[in-house]
């Protein structure tokens, strides 16, 4: 077992969440037990998450979609309270980290993004975007292909740019407006988990490929390699659990 504390901090030092401006609240959102011995990880704090949990005894709940985001409604009913009172009820505690976790050159979805996918040389390009290159040229399709079998999500393809993809630039999750800082920097491809109306002007006039692969896709990784290496430092048991979402 090991103190809630204890992780807690070591999460910090890991993460540095004070860096970051961001838009729901890092670190613990709802306190449950002091000791942890069993820590579940998932992308979103979903009920179907927090039903496995409590199936696994869990005493920890981390996730990168937590609670309580900047504008939604405050007011502690309907789903918002039947996923808290599960909480409390079974003394779990929930702790969510957001931009920190996309961020991070080890455990971040976007560093973890590119060993998924096998691209080399990654790297940070501006902001929160990162880049690298493929081991090989590829045609868009066949780039498609590989994105679909590494993420077991077809993506959807975009754009009329180059008739063979080297360099690709990414942000997990909802960052398809970061796809000018992939074509500032002369980039091949970017990649992203969903895609907006004006995305695909951009990418057909500025000549670049996009591919939206998924926000629950891309973000699957960052959260499992985080608690993989809490349970190395603390001896506390890990599973990740996979509610899947078609976003």
């Amino acid at each position: 077992m090991a103190n809630r504390i204890d992780i807690l901090s070591k999460i910090n030092e890991w993460l540095e969440p004070e860096n970051f401006q961001d838009y729901a609240p890092n670190g613990l959102q709802v306190e449950g037990k002091e000791e942890v011995n069993t820590i579940i990880t998932g992308v979103t704090a979903s009920q179907a998450l927090i039903d496995e949990a409590i199936k696994q005894n869990a005493d920890m709940i981390l996730v990168h979609h937590g609670y309580f985001w900047k504008g939604e409604d405050q007011c502690i009913r309907g789903m918002k309270k039947n996923r808290i009172k599960q909480l409390l009820e079974n003394d779990i505690n929930l702790v969510a980290y957001h931009l920190p976790l996309d961020d991070h050159p080890e455990y971040g979805n976007n560093r973890q993004l590119a060993d998924v996918l096998g691209i080399q040389n990654p790297k940070p390009l501006g902001g929160l975007v990162w880049q690298g290159k493929l081991k090989e040229p590829m045609s868009p399709e066949k780039f498609g292909l590989h994105l679909a079998r590494a993420l077991h999500r077809n993506p959807l393809h975009v754009g009329e740019g180059r008739d063979t993809i080297k360099t690709v630039a990414w942000c997990t999750g909802a960052a398809q407006g970061f796809i000018n800082t992939a074509i500032e920097a002369g980039i091949d491809a970017f990649i992203s988990g969903e895609i907006s109306e004006p995305t695909t002007h951009t990418a057909r006039e500025c000549g670049i490929h996009y591919f939206a692969a998924g926000h629950h896709a891309t973000e699957r990784y960052g959260v499992q390699a985080l608690g993989k290496a809490l349970a190395d430092e603390f001896g506390v048991n890990h599973q990740f659990i996979d509610c899947d979402n078609p976003v």
